[in-house]
């Protein structure tokens, strides 16, 4: 088969899907909207290309996220012209439809295939938008903005031929008429790869010197990409001065920028954490801040080496797209406390595979972690069982792969 596979920042979530189908023989091609130009991936050819404008300034604000996504759906389609020009016709088409630019796609060429992967599907209740009542709006035209919103997934349902999902829950957010044409597979974890190190050392430069962290230390972690509402960071660290107080001994690292991945900015301008921290610091003492380590963004093998020394793994979201950190923490066989909502019902068996507690009970969520540190018995248990499930289920060569290759070679 000959495939194409289009990404705004390709490979993205084709890292592995794409470069395997090339090696089982087929013919493959990406292509990509990326700041600085790709033009090969993994012994793939990719095509890059740019939008030929930006966005219209005073636009109305509820058709600004179409005509984003229109703009780039137009750059696409010029592109696949020429790539139609020089010979190329797909098979199928492998697409993350999310930034719009596989929505002309089939106007060149009607007769391939069109895969589509189903990341998030926005609804006004039930899901994240009215989850956390502390930051939820009142403003009823927010229903308005998240159904223009929904157009660009609306308008591939019509060409799509099939959906391809991480989760069941993230699936289960699509619309029912789409949502029968939906085959879930994980993108898979290199569980080989992430696997627990008892001998892991990682370095540290504090106020007060060096700092060599290793697993005889009790560490508490917490990782997310930005810290901010959606995925708990105002939860967990409204929790640390309960925490550090029952454990004396507990260090806590916490990975994360100061940015905002999915929620929406304060509007005071300030990061999410500058404000927490404000919040809970005249709750901690001296002695006991010195202990909590914000580490920002770190490279993947430091990021590795902060679960490696896990002993209590504290992952929060908001009803929303569940994180590859949680599963990459479950293979390094972390003892897990997460928040009972819905992703993580689908990862997290309560008493088997890690602790859920509700998102919003901190006082809970301090007395779960801190009694879980005095139970090192329990945290083995929990991580082995953490472990064997993420190698059961989201195994990237054994599990994964082979399910995201039959659902590309599907579409036939």
């Amino acid at each position: 088969m000959r495939f194409l596979f289009v990404h705004q920042n390709f490979p993205g979530q084709f890292r592995h899907l794409a470069p395997a189908l090339k090696r089982r023989g087929h013919d493959v091609e990406a292509t990509a909207m990326r700041p600085e130009p790709m033009t090969e991936f993994d012994g793939l050819r990719v095509n890059s290309y740019r939008p030929a404008r930006g966005s219209t300034q005073g636009v109305h604000p509820w058709v600004a996220d179409l005509e984003t996504k229109t703009i780039r759906a137009e750059a696409a389609f010029h592109n696949a012209r020429a790539l139609k020009a020089r010979g190329f016709e797909p098979d199928a088409i492998v697409a993350h439809p999310g930034w719009g630019e596989s929505l002309f796609l089939k106007e060149v060429w009607p007769n391939a295939k069109l895969g589509i992967y189903c990341e998030f599907y926005y609804r006004v209740h039930g899901i994240d938008t009215d989850f956390d009542p502390e930051f939820s709006t009142h403003d009823a035209s927010v229903s308005c903005r998240l159904r223009m919103k929904n157009l660009n997934n609306d308008m591939h349902f019509s060409i799509a031929d099939s959906g391809l999902s991480p989760t069941q829950w993230q699936a289960s957010t699509f619309p029912p008429a789409f949502a029968n044409r939906i085959t879930v597979a994980h993108d898979g974890i290199d569980t080989d790869k992430l696997v627990p190190n008892p001998d892991v050392r990682l370095d540290l430069t504090t106020k007060n010197g060096p700092l060599t962290l290793t697993r005889g230390d009790e560490i508490v972690t917490f990782v997310v990409r930005d810290l901010e509402p959606y995925r708990g960071a105002h939860i967990f660290l409204r929790a640390l001065p309960a925490l550090l107080a029952l454990r004396p001994n507990a260090r806590v690292v916490i990975v994360g920028g100061d940015g905002v991945s999915y929620g929406a900015p304060r509007a005071d301008g300030r990061s999410w954490k500058d404000a927490l921290v404000e919040e809970v610091r005249p709750r901690i003492s001296d002695a006991d801040w010195v202990r909590v380590h914000f580490l920002g963004r770190v490279p993947y093998g430091d990021f590795m080496r902060v679960l490696a020394l896990s002993r209590t793994h504290v992952y929060l979201t908001y009803p929303f797209v569940l994180s590859w950190s949680l599963l990459e923490a479950m293979s390094m066989g972390c003892a897990i406390v997460a928040s009972d909502t819905a992703p993580l019902r689908e990862a997290i068996v309560h008493g088997k595979t890690g602790l859920l507690v509700d998102f919003f009970d901190v006082e809970k969520l301090a007395a779960t972690v801190a009694d879980l540190l005095a139970r090192p018995d329990l945290q083995r248990e929990l991580g082995a069982a953490a472990r064997a499930h993420a190698c059961k289920t989201y195994d990237l060569t054994r599990v994964c792969l082979p399910q995201q290759i039959a659902w590309a070679e599907s579409l036939r």
